[in-house]
Order: structure tokens, then sequence, then C-alpha cells
């Protein structure tokens, strides 16, 4: 099939909406109220990067389609951070190690969270969790989320893809 090269494909036309359904859910309150994640900048930052890869990882599922698409989404999450930096007052010529730092971390929480649950190893992926989110060494802290995410990645992975573009289903935030 040929495209027209004047148009954006739609996969990635999707990417900003999916990264605001991302972002939405990420700010649910009950993961503040109900598990107890701290309402911290970096607290948000791991929520929102767990939200965007566990949609990355079920767009790939797609085959070539989603493949475009997931990159488009981690795309418009990578500007989404160098945004937020410029808006908390970093400089530009501090942006971009800023910048760095925030994508070794990225890769590192992604790569993690990914593997984990890949294998389906909740021990690793509550480890990960209690460690990035809860900045805690004790697993049993992020058991409650664990559990969250991993009954996400599986209503996620239920969804058609159609739907799955328009309204993400995911797993309600219970302790």
């Amino acid at each position: 099939m040929i495209r027209n090269p004047f148009r954006t494909p739609p996969e990635i036309r999707l990417a900003p909406t999916l990264y605001a359904r991302a972002v939405d859910q990420a700010r649910d309150t009950a993961f503040y109220q109900v598990l107890g994640v701290d309402d911290r900048i970096d607290a948000r930052f791991e929520l929102y990067t767990l939200h965007v890869l566990l949609l990355v990882m079920r767009l790939r599922d797609e085959g070539e389609r989603g493949a475009e698409a997931s990159q488009a989404l981690f795309n418009v999450y990578v500007s989404a951070l160098d945004d937020a930096l410029r808006e908390l007052g970093v400089g530009d010529l501090a942006v971009s190690k800023k910048m760095r730092k925030l994508g070794e971390a990225l890769y590192g929480r992604m790569k993690t969270y990914e593997a984990a649950l890949r294998a389906e190893d909740e021990g690793a992926l509550s480890q990960a969790l209690a460690r990035n989110v809860f900045e805690s060494e004790d697993p049993e802290i992020g058991t409650a989320l664990m559990r969250y995410v991993v009954n996400s990645r599986a209503r996620l992975a239920a969804q058609p893809y159609k739907a799955l573009c328009e309204r993400p289903d995911w797993a309600e935030v219970t302790a």
C-alpha cells in the first residue's frame, strides 16, 4: 500500500490521545488515596511511565501498525517530559542533561517492568514497583500495585485494537 506522504498515518495521530488516556489513568486519586503512592513529581513520573509502558506493550502485540503506534506514543511521552522540564523552569542548557537522566530512568523502568510482565514474575514486578514507586526495598509494599498492573495488562490484552485506541480498559485500583 502506498501512503500519502502529506497525510499523517492514523497510528501516529492517535498517540497524543493514548498518552492523554495514560496520564488520566495515572492521575486516578485511588493510587494516592488507596495504594498510598506519594503525590510527588517522581512518583507521578513512575505512574505515567508504567501506564505508557502498558499501552506500548499492548500496541506492539498488533504487529506493524501497533509498532508504529507504540513508537509514536513513546515519542509523545518523551516530548511531554521535555515540556514538563521546561515548565518547571529548567534552562535550555540543562534540559539535555536532565532528559538524558530521565531517558535512562525511563528505559530502565520499562525494561525491568516489561521483563517481569512477560515472564509473569510477580515477585520481580512487586519488588521493582516497591523500589521505584514507593522508594521501599520491601516488595510487599508493591504487591497491590503489581496486582493492578497485571490485571490492567490482561484487560488491555483482551480489548480489540479499535476499542483500545478509543478508551483503554484499565483495571480498578484496589488495595
